[in-house]
């Protein structure tokens, strides 16, 4: 029983304290990326492309075209026929396991009985190619930030409110933060009872909204968590040149 409760303890001790890992969009030499990493992190895409599990694109009115991620040099650009005004995607980074001594390892408690902690890591992530707009629960998107309102920013330090959705339902006590790639360490703002927090725009140019939420575990004996990362990307424009 001891054990059990210096596990939940440490549990939480390393949630609140972890840099966690994302995916998000940006463009990259008029061309639009998937970005994997944190803060200014741009980690090896192309890499994880095989953990990629949905990658969506949409029209003005939401309707889904067709989109690839196309490895090209170092980068992972999205292709299509078309030109998608939004695009999601998921990638699920696997089973890690906490041994206590800051190393994780790709085994469940299955394996590591011993574990500090076992979770399945999953990203999420929208994009959109200008500035926020209203944005329907994308049904590959477990955890999901969306815009709240009719009318949007169009200025930096301009406040917005979102709501995180856990399986298209307001989550409570999300960590969000305002800005993922500038400022990855700010102390995150918890969503209220309706899933709801207020921040101020970052960026007058890209974006990048981050919220993190911890969902209970199905299968005790390898994880004790899925740690959720989903983030919400978009483009305000400057003024013009």
């Amino acid at each position: 029983m001891l054990k059990k409760i210096c596990i939940i303890a440490l549990t939480v001790i390393i949630s609140a304290q972890a840099s966690a890992h994302g995916i998000w969009f940006a463009e990259r030499s008029k061309q639009l990326a998937m970005i994997y990493g944190v803060g200014a992190d741009d980690l090896d895409a192309v890499l994880r492309l095989p953990k990629v599990g949905s990658i969506k694109g949409f029209d003005e009115d939401w309707d889904e075209v067709d989109v690839e991620l196309t490895p090209t040099g170092p980068l992972l650009l999205v292709t299509s026929d078309d030109y998608p005004v939004a695009v999601s995607a998921v990638l699920n980074n696997g089973i890690w396991s906490n041994t206590g001594e800051g190393h994780w390892i790709g085994k469940g408690r299955d394996e590591l009985p011993d574990a500090i902690l076992s979770e399945e890591t999953i990203k999420y992530a929208v994009h959109l190619r200008g500035p926020l707009r209203s944005v329907p629960y994308i049904n590959t998107q477990v955890l999901q930030i969306v815009p709240v309102g009719d009318s949007f920013p169009q200025m930096l330090g301009e406040k917005q409110t979102y709501k995180v959705l856990h399986k298209g339902k307001p989550v409570a006590d999300a960590l969000v933060k305002a800005d993922f790639v500038n400022d990855p360490d700010a102390e995150p703002v918890k969503t209220d009872n309706n899933g709801e927090v207020t921040l101020p725009i970052r960026n007058q140019g890209l974006n990048v909204v981050m919220a993190i939420f911890d969902a209970p575990t199905d299968r005790p004996k390898i994880i004790d968590k899925y740690e959720l990362l989903a983030t919400l990307s978009f483009v305000l424009p400057h003024a013009p040149e």
